[in-house]
């Protein structure tokens, strides 16, 4: 087995937050620039930082904006999230492997907590690679380096998991491999200038990508 380390993205890879994160931006932009944001528009920019988001609209108002985003994200967490189909199996099957995984997120650490203790998955993962942890974040190598370095792993050993184009390009940009998944809200409203090295439709077909690469 090739790829025993395995790094998943959270937002719509294994956690299904596509309704919260459009509400949340609709809500913020709508609240301090009195703007209708089209929801393809939102998902255009899905899976990168938040307040590099915010700041595309507008950099003076972005802190306000980043305050009230959360405010309305942390009211309605738990209403509006589900687990990805088949992500509980999978991450069963890829620990029964013996696959050591970890959570590389542009979330805060807090609320990517929230979101694995809510459907109990955090007991998966050795390590949580937050937004907080460190200086650059996606598409930048930073935060797969330094899950790599908190599990003790070789580039040629681990693959990234993710659902936008920010994964794809800090996989590679950190010369790892990687899987990107097709069912989140984000797909066909990024533009992947960068391929995967897999693409997956379903949970169960990436156990069979790290069962079959020797």
């Amino acid at each position: 087995m090739k790829f025993k380390y395995i790094l998943f993205d959270l937002d719509g890879t294994l956690i299904d937050t596509n309704r919260l994160i459009v509400d949340s931006f609709k809500h913020t932009y709508k609240q301090h620039l009195d703007m209708d944001i089209s929801e393809g528009e939102i998902l255009k920019h899905f899976g990168e930082p938040l307040i590099t988001t915010l700041r595309r609209y507008s950099i003076e108002k972005s802190e306000d904006m980043l305050v009230t985003y959360k405010q309305f994200n942390e009211s309605v967490h738990d209403d509006y999230v589900t687990l990805c189909t088949g992500a509980r199996e999978c991450l069963e099957e890829l620990s029964s492997l013996g696959c050591i995984m970890a959570v590389v997120t542009s979330k805060l650490g807090a609320v990517a907590d929230r979101g694995l203790q809510l459907f109990d998955i955090k007991k998966y993962f050795e390590k949580v690679v937050a937004f907080e942890d460190t200086d650059r974040h996606k598409p930048e190598p930073q935060p797969i380096l330094k899950a790599l370095e908190l599990l003790g792993a070789e580039k040629e050993n681990a693959i990234m998991i993710g659902d936008s184009i920010f994964d794809i390009q800090c996989a590679k940009n950190a010369g790892v491999k990687s899987i990107l998944v097709k069912w989140s809200a984000a797909d066909g409203y990024q533009s992947n200038n960068e391929t995967a090295d897999y693409t997956v439709y379903k949970m169960s077909e990436i156990a069979e990508i790290i069962k079959a690469v020797k």
